[in-house]
């Protein structure tokens, strides 16, 4: 149906339709990814209010199952077949050591909380990265939400910045919003900060759009707003108008541009993270954190080595452990350790005897995660594999402790129950408790 709004300054007649077939809005340059539409349609949650230890969480995920025994927990002591092909290092923790090429990490352990007795039972590397996603095991009746997906429901956005990012895409279909609303989905970057020139694409005006022009396009649209909510009384309508609002804080904020924005880092620190994915990756999941988004989820490497561990090892660890050592040290000195914390998973360990190919094949038994800091100990390994590092000796741990015990750093009770498809009551995480054995304690 056609209208026409007396008094409008684009009086013609057109439809709510029309206006969007012919690409009007398009013109405005808003290409921002679907969470920011996703966002207006249907966000209209209260959020927690409960104060967490940690303010923000970085997760470095590991994707293909790193081997623990090439990184956080050796077996020097172990036959040949079994130890593999490096040796250890001492670290700054007494007594306990690490992978050999991992010999930046160790100079900060007594910053960290290993576990050592991680352990699931999914060797197929989907299943396992369900696991470490969502802490959940996964299910053929229902997609469980990624823990950032549910941080973002819970807490929502800070200081005009997107609560969950993804760097520098999202790394698999298990670190989305699940049953709940895609409102709750990543922002991901579209593009990996290692690369010279890195932009985010949607902090940008297009081309040949200055502020001045950016802002006449903003007045333009809030006149056809008025000119449709004049028309009709529609949910849509105010929900478009809030995904524009969102996108136009989003584009205008400067603190917004500043926390993408690697360029204001030195050259020394970005020398110190490396010059390399996992190092810049990482280095803006601190600009990130420090601006105000909750939680950032980053991938570094690819540790699938089924063979020639060697070789692979000797490629993929060292910068990733100068990159984590670097995150480590630059929280410390900035004095944001404390509130921000930063977990290293992988979906699950390798096997404990070397192929005849001479790598390690997937391990779900037993394998090894980093934390530090948001309330963490410092200096501290819990549990213990067994002296071939095939199963869990001491303390085992599993997904769901690890996931109930970082929502309840942030501020979640992990018991509470969202709402699946068909208004059915689901716990955040089912059956976990609160590992307070690798809690700090609080003043």
């Amino acid at each position: 149906m056609n209208h026409k709004c007396p008094g409008n300054p684009l009086e013609r007649y057109t439809s709510r339709r029309e206006f969007f077939y012919v690409g009007l809005l398009g013109g405005l340059g808003l290409t921002l990814p679907q969470f920011l539409r996703n966002q207006a349609f249907g966000n209209t949650k209260t959020y927690a209010t409960r104060e967490g230890v940690a303010q923000g969480i970085i997760h470095i995920f590991l994707p293909g199952g790193l081997a623990h025994q090439e990184s956080f927990d050796p077996k020097p002591f172990a036959p040949a077949e079994y130890r593999g092909p490096f040796g250890a290092i001492d670290t700054k923790i007494p007594g306990i050591q690490f992978g050999v090429l991992m010999k930046e990490t160790a100079k900060i352990a007594d910053k960290v909380t290993i576990i050592r007795s991680m352990s699931h039972g999914e060797a197929a590397h989907e299943r396992g990265t369900h696991n470490m996603f969502t802490g959940y095991r996964p299910s053929p009746a229902l997609q469980y939400p990624s823990i950032g997906s549910v941080i973002s429901h819970e807490l929502g956005p800070r200081n005009d910045l997107p609560p969950y990012v993804c760097v520098p895409s999202v790394p698999n279909e298990f670190a989305n919003s699940g049953y709940l609303s895609s409102a709750f989905g990543p922002f991901a970057l579209g593009a990996d900060p290692a690369q010279a020139n890195f932009q985010v694409r949607d902090l940008n005006l297009p081309n040949g759009v200055d502020d001045a022009r950016f802002a006449r396009r903003k007045s333009l649209l809030e006149t056809v707003d008025h000119h449709f909510r004049a028309l009709e009384d529609s949910d849509a309508i105010d929900s478009m108008d809030a995904f524009y609002q969102h996108a136009y804080k989003l584009i205008s904020s400067q603190k917004a541009r500043e926390a993408f924005d690697l360029k204001s880092e030195p050259d020394k620190l970005k020398d110190e993270y490396g010059r390399t994915a996992a190092g810049q990756r990482m280095l803006l999941a601190r600009r990130l954190i420090e601006g105000g988004v909750r939680f950032v989820s980053l991938t570094a490497g690819g540790w699938d080595h089924h063979d020639n561990i060697k070789g692979a090892i000797e490629k993929e660890l060292p910068p990733t452990d100068k990159a984590i050592a670097a995150l480590i040290r630059d929280l410390d000195q900035r004095g944001m350790l404390d509130s921000t914390l930063v977990m290293v998973t992988t979906e699950f360990g390798r096997s404990p005897k070397i192929n005849p190919a001479a790598g390690r094949d997937h391990w779900p038994r037993v394998f090894s995660t980093m934390l530090a800091g948001g309330g963490m100990k410092q200096g501290y390994v819990h549990g213990s594999s067994d002296a071939l590092g095939g199963e869990v000796d001491t303390d085992g741990v599993g997904v769901a402790d690890l996931a109930t015990t970082i929502y309840n750093q942030i501020g979640i009770s992990a018991d509470k129950e969202l709402m699946s498809p068909g208004d059915r009551p689901i716990e955040i995480v089912a059956d976990g408790e609160v590992l307070d054995a690798l809690l700090a304690k609080r003043a």
